[in-house]
């Protein structure tokens, strides 16, 4: 169980994200521990991220170290691996002390059952093609042979490869994700909040029996998600954890959502 207020953000993709993007994000990093109980980051935080045995990455250095002194703070980090920062999990447990994981997460966060996934690979159709993908870039055999190449070389590919799945939003608008999240609570035992990232789509929706949301895109959008007991809601960051509030779905007591209600308030 995660602790609320829970403040989520995802898809920074340090290392191609404008100056401005890394320097509000470490404010708001900073402005955490005033406003929540806990972190989660859904994914590519950085544009690109390896371990290497005696390199890392320039990128980003002072955001994992703005993460290292929440957790010495005693405040819980999650972090949901995505599709660009998926090599070298057990080195940023190390740097960070966060919670890091490949794998969809399942608890609490607060009140709320929950479930937590990237996004990346879970359309039916479109999806197929980059699954079989996923498979071969993240078998132990590949990552050690990239692991031989010189961190410049290594970092320029990826930086050169990786172009399609950031420089856009998704191009079914977030529907898909909205529909698979719909499908992960359609029955009473089943989550009462899904969220994602990976879609580049700020989105907070009724879906299924439940709500959907996603946080966007930090350095397109500046939004990020805020659990409390009682609702959750979609804010742009102004400078101050606080942010504007941006869509608010209340939770009705023990009753979870259907599809046919419209509990969205915009503010």
């Amino acid at each position: 169980m995660l602790p609320s207020p829970v403040l989520i953000f995802g898809d920074a993709h340090l290392g191609i994200a404008p100056p401005a993007a890394e320097h509000d994000l470490l404010r708001f990093l900073r402005a955490v521990p005033s406003q929540a109980r806990s972190l989660v980051i859904m994914g590519d935080l950085f544009d690109f991220w390896f371990a290497w045995r005696h390199a890392m990455p320039r990128s980003g250095y002072r955001v994992l170290a703005a993460l290292a002194d929440l957790r010495e703070a005693g405040l819980p980090v999650l972090w949901i691996g995505g599709n660009h920062d998926c090599w070298g999990g057990d080195t940023l447990r190390e740097l960070t002390g966060a919670d890091y994981t490949l794998d969809p997460w399942m608890g609490q966060l607060g009140p709320w059952s929950t479930r937590l996934a990237h996004g990346d690979g879970l359309r039916e159709l479109e999806d197929r093609p980059y699954r079989r993908l996923r498979r071969v870039l993240r078998h132990p055999l590949a990552i050690k042979a990239y692991g031989w190449l010189h961190p410049d070389t290594a970092t320029s590919i990826a930086l050169r490869s990786s172009h399609t799945s950031r420089n856009r939003r998704a191009g079914d608008e977030g529907r898909g994700l909205h529909a698979v999240a719909s499908s992960w609570m359609q029955s009473p035992g089943d989550p009462e909040l899904v969220v994602f990232g990976h879609s580049h789509i700020p989105a907070l929706l009724p879906a299924g029996r439940g709500i959907y949301a996603n946080a966007g895109a930090w350095y397109l959008d500046r939004q990020f998600l805020r659990v409390t007991d009682t609702q959750v809601a979609r804010v742009q960051w102004t400078g101050s954890a606080e942010g504007d509030v941006l869509d608010v779905i209340d939770r009705a007591g023990e009753e979870l959502l259907t599809e046919r209600e419209e509990p969205v308030r915009r503010v």
